[in-house]
């Protein structure tokens, strides 16, 4: 008995001399690589269909569990004894294992892939859970956030989840999981991203309008002012009124907008009628100024009695249309001189 066991000691020194001269003493060897040959085989049959056919992730950590076994038994042949198969032993028994260099190198090989496989299956799988875990988060945080940028950071965590859930290696379980779950979860993020890019750019138009409306009121300010500079008021009325015109009644803040719309028309109608007065008393001065000056031309050497009805009636006609310059315009006071100077005449005249 210590003549066998010392022979079957795995060292090459021992059993490879003995494997030529009394290889039957080697039996305890043989027995022993035989069952951790066919172990192996197995374990490594059973771990390549439950990592290429995954139905669970219990079956990729079953068959983790597998190919660590099938690493153990293949651990335990000794590499030394290839070329050494021990043909009496499998005269007798009938095993059905050849020890061969290629062969163990393809098992070697096979368990390092899947190996490599499982690792993958594993982090994917890890991935998906946590990347699953923020998104959930992410959804009921941004229901409780109040302030613009908790909701921005929010939003921020949510993309990147998604952006993770869609990296997944497609080959992977993880990625068979979520495929069922992406479209909705997308349909959910462009819901709400949809709604703060609808509401951001209401924002930013109610802005732009306050902006031109502010810079239409400084403008306008301290009237009179002249035809050219109440028309650039009139323009920039008009613009913060073309941006709140652009938001619709489905947009946040449309309430607003109407608010801010009735009281921005108001502004630009009280605008036109401003520059339509100062126009025509523009106009009504440049007439009577024309008038007045024709009148001059005419009565230089003075007024004869039988030309004081033509006069009067020249002045009265030059009155009438200083008279139709109003008040609050660049020509009210030009005019309201020259209708002194006129009445003055009149009353020499008559």
């Amino acid at each position: 008995m210590g003549l066998i066991s010392l022979v079957n000691l795995p060292y090459p020194m021992i059993r490879r001399p003995v494997s030529k001269v009394a290889p039957l003493l080697l039996l305890p060897s043989y027995i022993e690589m035989d069952h951790h040959y066919r172990e192996a085989i197995a374990h490594v049959e059973q771990a390549d269909q439950l990592i290429h056919h995954v139905s669970s992730f219990e079956d990729i950590k079953l068959g983790e569990k597998k190919v660590k076994l099938a690493q153990e038994n293949l651990d335990k042949l000794p590499v030394w004894f290839i070329g050494y198969e021990p043909q009496r032993y499998c005269q007798m028994f009938s095993c059905s294992w050849q020890f061969t260099i290629d062969e163990f190198e393809a098992a070697r090989k096979k368990i390092g892939r899947m190996e490599a496989i499982i690792f993958q299956q594993r982090n994917a799988f890890n991935t998906y859970q946590q990347a699953e875990e923020n998104l959930q988060k992410a959804k009921q945080n941004y229901q409780q956030a109040i302030q613009p940028e908790q909701k921005q950071t929010i939003i921020n965590s949510w993309q990147q989840s998604l952006d993770e859930l869609q990296q997944l290696p497609p080959q992977t379980f993880a990625a068979t999981l979520v495929s069922s779950k992406l479209n909705s979860y997308q349909r959910d993020f462009q819901s709400v991203t949809g709604t703060i890019t609808d509401q951001q750019r209401t924002n930013r138009m109610i802005t732009a309008a306050k902006s031109f409306s502010s810079s239409a009121t400084k403008l306008c300010e301290n009237p009179p002012h002249s035809v050219d500079k109440w028309q650039e008021c009139q323009q920039l009325w008009q613009k913060a009124i073309s941006r709140l015109e652009t938001i619709s009644q489905n947009d946040i803040g449309y309430l607003e907008t109407q608010a801010l719309l009735a009281e921005y028309e108001t502004n630009l109608s009280i605008v036109k009628l401003n520059s339509k007065v100062e126009k025509q008393s523009v106009a009504a001065l440049e007439i009577a100024k024309k008038d007045i000056q024709a009148i001059q031309e005419q009565f230089a050497d003075g007024v004869e009695a039988d030309q004081r009805k033509l006069f009067i009636s020249k002045i009265q006609t030059a009155m009438e249309q200083l008279k139709k310059v109003k008040t609050g315009t660049t020509a009210y006071e030009e005019a309201q001189k020259l209708l002194k100077l006129a009445q003055t005449k009149m009353q020499e005249a008559t």
